[in-house]
């Protein structure tokens, strides 16, 4: 397995319907690297977002969907989803305020 550095686990955050009405849980949603595990998921959202402290990390392996264009059928890439819960004393995070 490479190494794999706290900056590089997160890949982006996932704006959906469902993952903005978990926010008032103070759940967020993140698309994470496909080797990550959950303690590297926990200590790369500690280290970027200030005052943010993790409770729990659920993660799931997505495969990819099958796409055809014409006779040709091909798929998409794999991804791997993460959902962190934070802790009630915990700050909110700034990338969501304002969606």
């Amino acid at each position: 397995m490479a190494d794999i550095k706290y900056y590089d686990v997160i890949l982006k955050p996932v704006i959906t319907e469902k993952s903005m009405n978990a926010m008032a849980d103070k759940k967020y949603t993140f698309l994470v690297h496909p080797d990550a595990t959950k303690s590297q998921v926990k200590e790369a959202v500690e280290k970027m977002f200030d005052g943010a402290k993790v409770a729990q990390v659920n993660t799931m392996n997505l495969e990819g969907k099958t796409r055809r264009r014409g006779m040709t059928s091909g798929k998409t890439a794999k991804t791997k989803k993460a959902i962190v819960q934070l802790t009630a004393d915990s700050k909110d995070i700034e990338i969501f305020e304002g969606l």
